[in-house]
């Protein structure tokens, strides 16, 4: 495996690999930028196949994060951080104060989250050994569940869609599909059934939607009859790469908005697919971007009430990502890519300017764009 060839791919800042033979630690923490400031991102706990896996899961969440928080208006720069190994059965209390040993000796370089399989719980044991962790509980602090923050972003961000589509913000009587019924899912459909959308909602795990239907009004599908309702709005919420070849074609929807990651298999071939069908898409970083709000709002205290407001800017940004890619002629994810780019070039060049150490060095301050 040629490292540098892969880290010149996703054009990284820097890479570090942890080891702890005592607690069995095995990570890889992805720095991606910090040219807007401290690079932010979740540490996820997963059973690699190899080495290599985990080290390019790494790299493309952790870009990911860079563009994610650039287009959202958050002066942060993007990273991720990997453990390799099995959650159900690994996770203690040494491995994560260990890699909370890690994270500090990066010194706010890169600051920490839950992810997957990772818990807030997981994150308290890594504030016993750093401070550059988000995600904590509010009984210290913290914001606890971004869940509510994830998925009002995604409803507003919804709206922004039917705005640009049918020229009216209301999702009043429109058909939604929604796949999955976890915690972001049913915050979005609970926001959808507030407006009186017609929903449409499945889960591989029926005891979540039968949850669900106790709290709003919506039809259950199969999961495998997904792409059979004749819908306005197809909300894919739980799995990535749900857009491919062969879905596309089975889509009959004339948006795709929702909260999952890496919804696109192949970015550039299944985003120039949907603009032939004519599918509006919702890039996934930008209509899921509200988790990322919700964190970065630890940073200067949280504020349940903020974090939503903040939320609400979703809508706006994705109105701007429609407008470059109509007025460029490129596809939704090229646009938002080339916002994000260019936030990050522009307004990263202002550390060119010295301004001399204050009193609030090495302190967080100033995560949002005023």
């Amino acid at each position: 495996m040629a490292i540098f060839e892969i880290f010149s791919d996703y054009n990284h800042e820097q890479v570090v690999f942890c080891q702890d033979k005592v607690s069995g630690l095995k990570a890889i923490i992805a720095i991606h930028s910090t040219a807007l400031g401290p690079s932010l991102g979740g540490t996820r706990m997963w059973q690699y196949a190899n080495d290599e896996d985990a080290l390019i899961d790494a790299l493309r969440l952790s870009k990911g994060m860079s563009y994610k928080a650039a287009v959202a208006g958050l002066n942060l720069g993007g990273g991720k951080a990997v453990i390799i190994g099995d959650a159900s059965k690994q996770k203690n209390e040494l491995l994560f104060r260990t890699f909370g040993k890690f994270v500090e000796g990066l010194a706010g370089r890169y600051i920490t989250a839950e992810d997957v399989g990772t818990s807030v719980k997981d994150m308290e044991y890594v504030r016993m050994e750093t401070t550059y962790v988000t995600g904590i509980s509010q009984a210290i602090g913290g914001s606890g569940d971004p869940s509510p923050v994830t998925g009002y972003g995604v409803y507003v961000g919804m709206k922004a869609c039917a705005s640009e589509m049918w020229g009216s913000d209301s999702l009043k009587n429109k058909k939604i599909v929604v796949q999955g019924a976890g915690k972001v899912a049913s915050y979005l459909c609970e926001h959808l059934d507030s407006e009186s959308a017609e929903l449409y909602v499945c889960d591989i795990n029926e005891d979540k939607v039968k949850e669900l239907s106790s709290k709003v009004k919506l039809t259950v599908i199969k999961p495998e009859e997904v792409f059979n309702i004749d819908a306005d709005i197809f909300s894919p919420n739980a799995l990535g790469a749900i857009i491919n070849d062969d879905s596309i074609d089975k889509i009959k929807a004339p948006i795709i908005a929702g909260g999952a990651n890496n919804q696109l298999k192949d970015e550039k071939k299944h985003g120039k697919m949907l603009v032939d069908k004519g599918i509006l898409y919702a890039p996934d970083y930008v209509i899921n971007a509200g988790g990322l709000i919700n964190v970065a709002n630890e940073l200067e205290g949280y504020i349940r009430d903020r974090a939503l407001a903040q939320a609400e800017s979703i809508y706006t940004v994705l109105k701007s990502v429609f407008a470059t890619s109509k007025k460029e002629n490129i596809p939704t994810y090229e646009a938002s890519n080339k916002l994000a780019e260019q936030r990050i070039e522009q307004v990263g060049g202002i550390n060119r300017i010295y301004s001399g150490r204050s009193e609030f060095s090495g302190k967080f301050n100033h995560f949002f764009r005023r």
